[in-house]
Formats: C-alpha cells, sequence, structure tokens
C-alpha cells in the first residue's frame, strides 16, 4: 500500500530472519474489513506504506511445517500477557498493520505463536484455512470471553465474514443464534450455518427486540440475557447491537469502525449488562478453532472464494463495493 487506494507490485529478496522472527511461504491469505478501512478509510497504519494482509496461513521457509500466523502476535512478557490477557498486550504486532503482512509470496512473522496445522483431508486445501486467523478465531473469542454455554441464545448483528463465521461458532458450541443482517444474501447463509431465526437490520430496535423475543420463546428460551456479538463495524450496527441490550445481557463488539456512535450508557447500569471489546484473539485460543473447522463442525469451503495474488488491487476494490460474495482469499501466483 502505498498511499490511500494504491497497491502496487514490487519483488525485494528475502533477508535473514530477525532473532525470534521467521520466514512463511505465504499459502493464502484472506482479505479483510480492517484491509479495506486501511486502504480506503483512512484508517492509519501503524507503520506507512507497508504490505496488508493479516489472515495468513503459510509453511514455514526451510521446513515442512504448515502454520496459521496469529492475526495479532503478543509479546508474551508483558504484565497483560503473564495475566492471560494476550488481546491487551501493548506491544502485540499485527501484520499489515505494524509490519509487512501476507499480501505477499513470503511474510516475515514473530515465530512464537505460531499454529500448527496436522495432515489436512483431501477436501481442505491449505489456503482455504487462512480465515481460520482473524474471521474464525475473533467471533470465537469473543464467544468465549462472554461465556456463552450450551443452550443459550445468542444474537449476532452483521453476518458477513466475521459475523457469518460467529453463527456457525456459536451453532457448533450448542448455543442458539440468531442473525440481523441488511444483506439477504448474508442471512440466507447465517440460516444454512445453523441461525434459528434471520431478521433484516434496518428495522427499528424495539421492533426487532420483539421479534428476537419471540424467537427465542418458541425454542422455550428466555426473552433476556442474550449475548449479542455486533460483527458489522458499522455505526448503524452498533447502535442497534447497543439497543438490543436486555436484562443481564452481554454485548461484545467485534467489527470496528472509526465512526462516533452516540449511546446511553446508563443502559448497561439498568440492564445490569455487560460489554466486552475484542481486540483480535489469543494465539492459545487457534488450536480450538482450527480443531472446530477440521472435525466439520465449521465448514469453510462455502464461505470462502480463491483470487490470486496478481489480482490483489482489483480484488479488495470489488470487496469494498461488495461485489464479492464470502471471504475473498489471495493465493501467490505458481
Amino acid at each position: 500500500m502505498t498511499g490511500p487506494g494504491q497497491l502496487e507490485a514490487f519483488e525485494a529478496p528475502l533477508t535473514p530472519a530477525r532473532p525470534g522472527w521467521t520466514w512463511i511461504e505465504v499459502l493464502g491469505c484472506g482479505v479483510c474489513h480492517t484491509d479495506l478501512g486501511y486502504l480506503y478509510d483512512g484508517v492509519a497504519t501503524a507503520a506507512p506504506n507497508l504490505v496488508l494482509g493479516h489472515e495468513i496461513v503459510g509453511r514455514e521457509v526451510g521446513t515442512e511445517r504448515l502454520v496459521l500466523v496469529p492475526a495479532v502476535s503478543p509479546c508474551g512478557e508483558c504484565l497483560a500477557c503473564r495475566r492471560g490477557r494476550r488481546t491487551s498486550c501493548s506491544a502485540a504486532l499485527m501484520p499489515g498493520n505494524h509490519h509487512d503482512g501476507g499480501f505477499a509470496s513470503h511474510v516475515e512473522v514473530p515465530a512464537r505463536y505460531l499454529c500448527d496445522v496436522p495432515a489436512l483431508p483431501a477436501h481442505i486445501p491449505p489456503w482455504q484455512l487462512a480465515v481460520i486467523a482473524d474471521a474464525v478465531t475473533t467471533p470465537l473469542q469473543a464467544l468465549r470471553r462472554a461465556h456463552v454455554a450450551a443452550g443459550e441464545p445468542v444474537v449476532i448483528v452483521g453476518a458477513g465474514g466475521v459475523g457469518g463465521f460467529a453463527v456457525a461458532l456459536a451453532h457448533a458450541l450448542g448455543a442458539v443464534p440468531a442473525a440481523l443482517d441488511i444483506d439477504p444474501r448474508r442471512l440466507e447463509a447465517a440460516t444454512r450455518r445453523g441461525a434459528l431465526a434471520t431478521f433484516d437490520a434496518s428495522h427499528p430496535p424495539r421492533e426487532l427486540r420483539s421479534k428476537l423475543a419471540a424467537a427465542f420463546k418458541a425454542r422455550n428460551l428466555p426473552s433476556e440475557g442474550w449475548h449479542i456479538l455486533e460483527c458489522s463495524g458499522s455505526p448503524a450496527g452498533q447502535a442497534l447491537a447497543f439497543g438490543l441490550l436486555t436484562r443481564g445481557a452481554t454485548l461484545s463488539i467485534v467489527g470496528f469502525t472509526a465512526k462516533p456512535v452516540e449511546l446511553r450508557l446508563s443502559n448497561l447500569m439498568a440492564f445490569d449488562a455487560e460489554a466486552y471489546g475484542n481486540w483480535g484473539a489469543d494465539p492459545l485460543i487457534y488450536p480450538e478453532a482450527l480443531a472446530l473447522v477440521l472435525d466439520g463442525k465449521v465448514e469453510l469451503a462455502s464461505a470462502v472464494q480463491r483470487f490470486p495474488l496478481s489480482d490483489a488491487p482489483s480484488v479488495l476494490a470489488a470487496v469494498q463495493r461488495h461485489e464479492v460474495e464470502g471471504r475473498a482469499v489471495l493465493v501467490p501466483n505458481a
């Protein structure tokens, strides 16, 4: 990324890896809403003029080791890391933000928290696993942090890339998800992934809360204590998610927007509700996410599309225009 909306191809030789780092031959890198924010929306990266991409699967150079690269790699040594809050590490490094990322043939990354991938079944090509590094692990982190249990109602606002996997993960964990979105195609996909009910998110919060309560009641589920995940990364989605709070609810902010949202924070007090942030995922949760995929509980094939890395500029532009269904994954050209 050389400027706003500008991606340029270049070649450079590999240099020796820094101490504690290693080179990864990229087999696939997913295109995330965050990449679009950096490229098109003026969201600043920590380092300028760098290679984007943080959903990376690849092979460690010089070995046969297949790995997932954490979208955020904590230092492992600071107070937050020692307390088990690795997602709060202020020294954490994100490919495509703090250093060059995965829209490349090779990427140099911290070696400490790489997640090993076992031998794959024939029907799962390695490039599909790229989305686990963020689009799957991030909502799994949100569900685990909110202590979602089997049989509990979960409301997902925004059923796109991350939100679609949130639906599938909630269903896989035995919870009962419902999905809200303004795109009927995403709602159809959410139904296939296990959503009990889906609703058009453009309706008023009060109306949607009533419809959700009726849908959960039909399954003998409570009309309060919901787990709400905001995955749209839009001001409208965040306002809607907050407007759906019930007594004893949990609200997880998974999506990101740089735009301000006006809220009545006293609702958290009035409903005795809880709100959580969600900066990526703890690398220690990656094996669980990978196991859910390899066990067939979370399906990837219908949720991803493969594109050649050489088409990165046109692919990101198409994703920005909402012309690509599912998660785009860039695969280096042979």
